[in-house]
């Protein structure tokens, strides 16, 4: 015990390692004790299920919720999320563009990922500018290498 004590405190970190940000590191996104959360939101089960697996393939951890107020409620308690992968078809008292001007208003740093399965013609003027759209989410990792980029934007 004493001698764990004594390591600490002669313990230094390399200034060359601590980045602007406070965070002690190389490059790339600072990230929680956690690992990359993303939190899913989409209306029906088996999509979320299928979105789900795809993230955590991708080595991600995944938060699953049916609504976009449940979504709100889940950044709004402070839970660490990295990026928001939606269904384009969430409807409700809250539905896609109001949850991502929201999200965005929480979180300014949080990726918005939008998965449209229909037309993306019809799915365009849902999605706000500087989202992610995903036209094809049930091809295998579209949405895991999405969720990559949104990472990589929040980085620079």
């Amino acid at each position: 015990m004493m001698q764990r004590t004594q390591d600490r405190e002669q313990a230094t970190v390399d200034p060359a390692s601590v980045r602007a940000d406070g965070s002690i590191g190389g490059a790339g996104a600072p990230r929680s004790c956690y690992g990359v959360q993303v939190l899913v939101a989409g209306r029906r089960k088996q999509w979320r299920d299928e979105i789900n697996g795809q993230i955590r393939r991708a080595g991600y951890s995944a938060i699953s919720v049916d609504s976009a107020v449940d979504a709100l409620t889940v950044l709004v308690l402070g839970l660490p999320v990295d990026v928001l992968v939606t269904d384009a078809e969430l409807h409700g008292s809250l539905g896609l563009s109001e949850l991502a001007a929201e999200a965005r208003a929480l979180r300014p740093n949080l990726g918005i990922v939008v998965a449209c399965d229909s037309a993306v013609s019809a799915c365009a003027d849902l999605v706000p500018a500087d989202a992610l759209l995903v036209p094809c989410p049930s091809e295998e990792e579209a949405v895991a290498s999405s969720v990559r980029e949104a990472l990589a934007a929040r980085a620079v």
